[in-house]
């Protein structure tokens, strides 16, 4: 995966992609026709754009995932947080906690993941 960012129109596309994979071509081209309104030749060109970045493939019509949704917002996070934070999570989660208070329930959750990770 060479570069791990989409803009917002990429994104779309790519989600399409992962709710309804595998699926072929044509099938991509009817649901970015509808959702996107985008034509064949849009379609492609930006399928083949992600294909060239290493997050989808289009093998004889099918197209499928070579990174999962999951896996793929994960490295883009990760990335994120080594180029403005130096890697630091904790500088990253001290910014973000600056502008927006986290609910009981998310720091319950968060607790419990660090509590897992110490487990594993």
């Amino acid at each position: 995966m060479d570069e791990t960012k989409l803009g917002a129109v990429e994104s779309h596309f790519a989600d399409i992609i992962w709710q309804n994979e595998p699926l072929t071509s044509g099938v991509l081209v009817r649901l970015c026709e509808k959702e996107l309104d985008w034509k064949k030749s849009t379609t492609y060109t930006v399928l083949k754009k992600l294909c060239e970045k290493g997050i989808f493939q289009n093998n004889a019509g099918t197209v499928t995932s070579l990174i999962s949704k999951q896996d793929f917002y994960a490295a883009q996070s990760e990335k994120f947080v080594d180029e403005t934070f130096k890697g630091s999570l904790p500088a990253f989660i001290a910014a973000f906690t600056k502008r927006k208070k986290l609910s009981m329930e998310e720091i319950s959750e968060i607790r419990r993941m660090i509590d897992s990770y110490e487990e594993g």
